[in-house]
């Protein structure tokens, strides 16, 4: 989308509308795209008239928007995966936070070493609870609830918990019938980060 053609076309559409409409239209926030309310509030900070609670949400005076802080930086990925997960620990713990670029890298992963990575933000005062909810280490068993203990699963070669698994499709030689013609068979197998090593499960 160009969103500079479609921030002209709302703008046009917005200003022509009487207040009750814009009313109408602010009572559904969910279904606009952020360039819709990004437009909506600019139109009705421009009006100036008494404002309903779904609209007084949107329309910050310039003085308020200058007291908003600024999100800090807590980490920076190269990786949207990484990024992802990290942002899920926070959602889950409560802590507002927002990812920076995540939409650049998302188109092509070489673009993450031009702009500096993926920004993970929170607020000022969330710093150092999110530093250290993050920093925390990935427990080595846990219990889950119907099942008991559980034990995480481990390179077999260095024991790191920085694994992944996946499937391997080997060339393999056939038997019986199939003697000599190279069929295609499916083994899962796992890679560490910690050390590259891979592996095959038996």
């Amino acid at each position: 989308m160009n969103w500079e053609k479609e921030q002209k076309r709302l703008r046009a559409l917005y200003s022509s509308m009487e207040d009750g409409e814009l009313n109408k239209i602010a009572s559904d926030l969910d279904s606009l795209t952020d360039v819709a309310r990004e437009t909506l509030r600019s139109e009705i900070t421009k009006r100036g008239f008494q404002l309903p609670p779904q609209l007084a949400a949107l329309a910050l005076s310039a003085k308020e928007q200058s007291e908003l802080p600024e999100p800090e930086l807590l980490r920076r990925y190269r990786d949207l995966p990484h990024a992802m997960i990290a942002k899920s620990i926070l959602d889950s713990a409560g802590i507002e936070c927002l990812l920076a670029d995540d939409n650049l890298v998302r188109i092509d992963w070489f673009y993450s070493n031009l702009v500096g990575g993926i920004k993970l933000l929170v607020r000022q005062e969330d710093l150092q609870s999110a530093g250290e909810l993050l920093d925390q280490a990935t427990p080595e068993r846990f219990e889950v609830e119907g099942v008991g203990e559980y034990d995480q699963p481990k390179c077999p070669n260095c024991g790191s918990m920085d694994i992944t698994f996946d499937a391997l499709d080997m060339q393999i030689v056939g038997a019986g019938m199939f003697v000599g013609i190279p069929i295609k068979q499916t083994k899962k197998g796992g890679t560490c980060y910690s050390f590259k090593h891979r592996w095959q499960e038996k």
